[in-house]
């Protein structure tokens, strides 16, 4: 049947059908349904188009029209409407083409300024008449109220199924669901029991963290079940191990309503989950599921994560200065991984990187000693407050603010053309007709469009505007208050009356980090980022346990042997390679002990008599013992000194002296070996 509405004009365009399931399981069940959608292919043919001009829009099955964002095929109509290829939009009814009136009535506008049909079963309407916009605008209010009491009765089957706890909601792995529909355990006895170690674990260790260690120490693997719902065991992590402890299934509890929907602070944006604390849960049916632990046992569980938590919270920030002995505490960050680092008291203090440890069971990132940092950017500290730094402060100011400027410049350069657009907008909407609705409805889009373009342009101005106000420059006054002070405060730093907390607080006032990074075992790398976003590098030395853990190490030993063979005293050596930069593992300076144990290491001795005989007839000196049994001589020396192998000094060469027998070599292999627990010579027999 033709309608009175269809032109020659509409007929010279397409026939669009838009097809749509709400959901993949009714694209699946609701075939009678499709198979009349698909049918009105007849109906475009009786309104008088041939059958080459009608096509099918089918791409969005199994999609939802509660928004038009994810629809695909709902852009293309749109698009071919807007390019004026469509003459009829034909649907089975309103609310497959749109269940929400914000996609509806742009799509009307749209047909009515191309002069586009739409068609249902009901009848053809055009969407450019009162009376087609008025009935097409009445089936979109009732589709988007249908989908909202569609929605409702819904929600509330869905919510009185779960306080019964029958809602077959994703079990955890260890709980699996048969064919009726009942819960129990995992079969697979491994699964029990290592779910079960987990929360002993726990309540043993109060930390995930040292769950993920034991794990890994004896390389046990956690359970779970892919999107198939095969099993498989892969690598424990702190968040799958965190997740297993707060999931209730575990407790035996059935829980609906853990999170809530916030909607999205920008249109078109997504929503945001929120997790809800524990007495806030919706619905909590207990012992629906059988137990790996019970209700009191999941509380405490639930209050120990929130503790460690809020103490991982606050180690993530500046914190509040204390009385600690590192100064730099909550400002320093790892330069090999970039994340916070903390401090640790021991038999000093140090600067220690853990994060990757307590999330993934590594080892720690770095170990710093905190004294030769804080002393390092102290010194920094002292030099920045100095009057020559106000000047470099001065000059870096006013670079800034001259860049400022410029920024500022291009800034109203901007608002100046959207000022330009808004007025242009205007004076278009005002000079056309006002009984030209389609035109003008267009017009006033469009103004309505650059004034909201100018008015959050010109708010991001002010914004920026006010948070970088700032003085131009430093008073008379605070500059000689800031250079004065710059003065007096190393004398006061020393102050007894001055507590570490106060000398925190004072750092924090010009640094807002310091990162941590070493390059060598006696050398770190530090950084410090001053508040405003300056940076000055550092170098501090450390000290080490040997010659070979210094950098310059081997060039100073050979300095050394040069100076000694040239007949230079050891005093004398150590002040030349002091001024030339080196230093003692354990000192900022070489000492004369230091060059004197590496020339005698080397043989290089000063006078005869310094030396003992080193060979001595039926005995062994201590390297001449570690040579044979091949150990390090210190081995030997650290078990004669804590009683393990008991032997007095010869009298007449000061040295420990063993008998050159194989029994001693025997005995000293079965004291490696642990099966002797101590070792005694007597001197009186070592002739025997």
């Amino acid at each position: 049947m033709i309608s009175d509405l269809v032109t020659p004009r509409h007929l010279s365009r397409k026939a669009v059908i838009y097809i749509r399931q709400s959901s993949p399981h009714q694209v699946l069940s609701n075939q009678e349904s499709l198979r009349l959608q698909y049918a009105l292919r007849r109906r475009a043919l009786d309104l008088g188009w041939h059958e080459a001009a009608v096509e099918v829009i089918d791409a969005d099955l199994g999609l939802s029209g509660a928004a038009a964002e994810h629809r695909a095929g709902f852009k293309d109509l749109i698009a071919r409407v807007t390019l004026g290829e469509v003459g009829l939009i034909i649907s089975s009814e309103v609310t497959r083409l749109a269940r929400n009136c914000s996609d509806w009535y742009p799509l009307l506008d749209l047909c009515g300024y191309r002069d586009c049909l739409i068609a249902d079963r009901d009848g053809v309407y055009d969407p450019g008449s009162p009376n087609g916009r008025l009935l097409l605008g009445l089936k979109g209010t009732i589709s988007e109220v249908e989908l909202h009491t569609l929605r409702g009765r819904l929600t509330a089957g869905l919510i009185n199924k779960a306080e019964r706890g029958e809602l077959a909601l994703a079990l955890p792995v260890g709980l699996v669901r048969d064919p009726s529909g009942v819960v129990t355990k995992d079969p697979d006895r491994e699964v029990q029991a290592r779910i079960d170690l987990v929360f002993a674990a726990f309540l043993e260790r109060r930390s995930a963290a040292q769950v993920l260690r034991a794990l890994n120490a004896r390389g046990l693997g956690l359970p779970r079940r892919d999107r198939f719902g095969d099993l498989s065991w892969t690598p424990p992590t702190v968040s799958r191990i965190v997740a297993m402890l707060h999931n209730p299934a575990y407790a035996g509890a059935f829980v609906y309503g853990r999170t809530r929907t916030l909607r999205a602070s920008l249109p078109g944006g997504r929503p945001v989950q929120e997790r809800r604390p524990l007495e806030a849960w919706r619905i909590v049916v207990k012992d629906r599921y059988p137990a790996y632990i019970d209700w009191a046992t999941f509380e405490r569980v639930q209050a120990m994560l929130r503790d460690n938590r809020a103490d991982y919270h606050r180690n993530q920030t500046r914190g509040v200065p204390r009385e600690g002995a590192a100064l730099l505490h909550g400002l320093t960050f790892c330069g090999a991984c970039g994340h916070k680092m903390v401090v640790q008291y021991k038999t000093s203090p140090r600067y220690i990187c853990n994060h990757l440890r307590q999330q993934h069971g590594v080892p720690v990132c770095q170990y710093l000693p905190a004294d030769p940092i804080d002393a390092r950017v102290v010194a920094a500290f002292f030099a920045a407050v100095a009057p020559a730094e106000l000047e470099a402060w001065t000059r870096a100011h006013t670079a800034e603010q001259e860049a400022e400027e410029a920024l500022d410049r291009a800034e109203a350069q901007q608002l100046q053309r959207l000022r330009y657009q808004a007025a242009f907008a205007e004076r278009q909407f005002n000079r056309v007709d006002p009984d030209n609705r389609l035109v003008a409805a267009e017009l006033e889009q469009r103004w309505e469009a650059s004034l909201r373009e100018l008015r959050q342009a010109e708010e991001a101005f002010a914004r920026r505007t006010a948070a970088r106000a700032r003085p131009a420059a430093l008073s008379p006054e605070l500059r000689a208050a800031f250079t004065a002070l710059g003065r007096r405060l190393p004398d006061l730093w020393g102050d007894p009356h001055l507590t570490r907390a106060r000398k925190k607080a004072l750092l924090r006032c010009l640094i807002d980090k310091v990162v941590l990074h070493r390059l060598a075992p006696d050398r770190i790398a530090v950084r410090i980022v001053w508040r405003g976003g300056e940076s000055t590098p550092l170098e501090v030395e450390t000290t080490v346990g040997a010659l070979s853990g210094l950098s310059r190490g081997a060039e100073m030993e050979a300095r050394i042997l040069a100076l000694a063979r040239a007949g230079i005293d050891d005093t004398t050596i150590a002040e030349e390679l002091t001024t030339e930069g080196h230093r003692s593992p354990l000192r900022g300076h070489v000492l004369p002990s230091t060059v004197r144990a590496i020339r005698l290491r080397h043989g290089l001795l000063v006078t005869r008599h310094q030396s003992h005989p080193r060979q001595i007839a039926g005995r062994l000196t201590v390297p001449q013992l570690a040579d044979r049994i091949v150990v390090k001589r210190h081995w030997i020396y650290d078990r004669i000194h804590n009683g393990t192998i008991a032997i007095a000094r010869d009298k007449s060469t000061g040295l420990y002296l063993f008998p050159d027998t194989a029994g001693t070599l025997a005995s000293f292999q079965q004291l490696r070996a642990g099966q002797l627990d101590r070792l005694q010579f007597n001197p009186a027999l070592a002739g025997s």
